[in-house]
């Protein structure tokens, strides 16, 4: 007789690389590259080719040229026609849909798109996600939702099985939990103290957005995501214009943006709403009624203040939790930011840029399991 003794275990050998085309390898890097440029192609191809030089990305069999035909011939780049008549080379929406979802790769990990994408809340109700959980039969439940097997087996109890009887008091149903939808809103801080100090602090905002977009759009398509950039002024964005968004020469007018968000989430008839806010600097700047800004950096100016405090409250008012992602250490921001949150009941987050990914996932995440009253 044979002696069949199967070992069962880890076995541990040297690590080897995906093994990727030339090509691969090259737009992953380019991808990178294109966010930092803020769609900028001859810039990204630029700095393509100095850390080719210096990392020899490349050999003689596949260069950077081949790589840009490549790019053509896949349709993620087009030629195009300049406002001053010149020719230029941009990126595509395949192009854009490709950053969005090495965005979501990168921050959230490889999440596998989901059937339904609607949002489980913590009481239980109308839905098709069974919880595990039993109840008696009531008056008004759907038949389909009865436990059979459960039921069978209290008549068994109750009636015994040589007077089988099924009766409404044997009849058991499972729980299920009730699905709703969320509307988010995304506000993000473009003032230039956004790029101050030597930190990029706008790229991984943007990688942030692009990220939640795609996460939003694939495993949760029946939610919406509005994404609005706040400086002087507020104004929304499409998904399409991240790659591009930069920051300009602005002050910081939160209350424009808590403004605009609040109207877009007003028009919403989902229940579940939020405003999610990134931003790494004090409110210094609010529009008069005459159409004049009114601006201060110094400190924090306490009539900007307490238009903020005055429009979390608003927001509290109509259901809407505000969550703050604060990129900034300074103590009396810091301390801002609690007032403003407990104005709004709602959450902030006093986070560098490493985290910020994961920090507004795991949020996100956690507040699609509960409902929001309304």
């Amino acid at each position: 007789m044979k002696n069949n003794n199967k070992r069962k275990g880890f076995v541990f050998k040297t690590y080897e690389a995906e093994n990727q085309s030339p090509f691969e390898k090259l737009f992953e890097i380019f991808k990178e590259l294109i966010t930092h440029t803020s769609g900028d192609f001859d810039e990204a191809i630029d700095w393509l080719r100095s850390l080719d030089k210096e990392y020899k990305l490349t050999d003689e069999n596949y260069t950077i040229d081949d790589f840009i035909e490549d790019l053509k011939k896949k349709g993620y780049i087009k030629e195009e026609i300049k406002g001053d008549g010149t020719g230029g080379t941009k990126i595509t929406p395949k192009t854009e849909r490709a950053i969005r979802q090495q965005a979501l790769n990168h921050i959230f990990g490889k999440i596998k798109r989901s059937g339904s994408g609607n949002h489980k809340s913590k009481s239980p109700g109308i839905g098709d996600e069974h919880t595990g959980d039993l109840r008696a039969y009531q008056f008004g439940d759907s038949l389909d939702k009865v436990s059979v097997t459960e039921s069978i087996r209290n008549a068994q109890i109750n009636n015994g099985i040589d007077n089988f009887n099924l009766t409404e008091n044997d009849l058991v149903v499972e729980e299920t939990m009730h699905k709703s939808q969320m509307s988010t809103v995304l506000m993000i801080d473009i003032s230039h103290s956004m790029i101050l100090y030597g930190e990029d602090r706008i790229t991984p905002a943007k990688k942030v957005a692009m990220a939640l977009a795609e996460l939003i759009t694939t495993r949760y398509p029946k939610d919406t995501l509005d994404i609005i950039v706040f400086g002087n002024d507020a104004w929304a964005i499409k998904i399409k214009d991240l790659p591009y968004l930069q920051v300009g020469p602005y002050h910081t007018n939160t209350v424009a943006g808590l403004q605009l968000a609040m109207d877009l989430l007003r028009r919403k008839r989902n229940t579940n709403k939020q405003i999610f806010m990134i931003t790494d600097g004090k409110p210094s700047c609010l529009r008069l009624p005459d159409g004049q800004y009114y601006k201060n950096s110094n400190g924090l100016d306490k009539y900007i203040v307490n238009k903020c405090y005055a429009m979390a409250q608003q927001a509290r008012k109509l259901h809407i939790p505000i969550t703050t992602f604060m990129i900034a250490q300074d103590p009396y921001l810091m301390q801002f930011i609690k007032a403003f949150t407990k104005a709004n009941q709602g959450k902030a987050f006093y986070t560098g840029l490493k985290g910020l990914g994961e920090m507004i996932f795991e949020d996100y995440e956690t507040n699609r399991k509960k409902r929001i009253k309304g």
